[in-house]
């Protein structure tokens, strides 16, 4: 797939390195995309570097994974670019993001929060409760595979993230609709509780995979 990292720092960058290697096209972006013309050099031709505008246009599904007090202004100039796609929202509320925001984000809940950005897009949120660290760990063999939650209001945008989550080296487990994501955001027993699949159903009270 063609896929867009809009903020390529450390969980978006490690994991569009892994779908680089996966086989899928990746065009790393942030403000500053000259910092990561080396990344896209070491990765070879599926890897490319630009601007957000460019790597929204340029993705069949963006990974957003940005502070989330820029995630307004990132919503606002990608609104066209972003209509009708699939959308991974990664980013998380915390200092030094205003405390204000902070308290309401969480308070509504943040996959809630995040999809009034993007109301023309298809919002699925996932990356957002595990570290670049243990997704590294996971995909090279390191540790079991990582169990990641994962969830979306769209079923369609939901299966994909299954399968691009799987080709990040990690297990996707569903946790159910966006407000459903309450429970594996900051705060939430399923937040940087780093096990595999099975363990991770077991924290969140799911059901085992038959």
């Amino acid at each position: 797939m063609k896929i867009g990292v809009i903020g390529a720092g450390w969980l978006g960058g490690t994991v569009g390195k892994i779908w680089v290697q996966a086989g899928h096209d990746v065009c790393f972006s942030s403000r500053h995309p000259e910092k990561y013309a080396r990344l896209s050099r070491d990765l070879g031709p599926r890897a490319s570097v630009g601007t957000i505008e460019e790597a929204a246009k340029f993705g069949e599904v963006a990974l957003i994974s940005v502070p989330y007090r820029a995630l307004s202004h990132i919503a606002r100039d990608l609104s066209l670019a972003l209509r009708g796609k699939i959308v991974f929202d990664a980013c998380n509320p915390h200092a030094p993001d205003p405390a204000e925001l902070m308290r309401a984000v969480e308070s509504q809940g943040v996959a809630l929060a995040t999809a009034e950005y993007f109301p023309q897009s298809r919002l699925v949120r996932v990356f957002s409760a595990v570290d670049a660290t243990a997704i590294e760990a996971s995909a090279e063999g390191r540790s079991a595979p990582l169990g990641v939650p994962l969830a979306s209001d769209d079923d369609a945008a939901l299966r994909l993230a299954e399968t691009l989550v799987r080709d990040a080296g990690c297990e996707p487990v569903i946790v159910g609709g966006l407000a459903d994501a309450r429970s594996f955001q900051r705060g939430g027993p399923g937040f940087r509780f780093h096990t595999d699949a099975a363990g991770l159903r077991r924290r969140l009270g799911l059901p085992q995979a038959i």
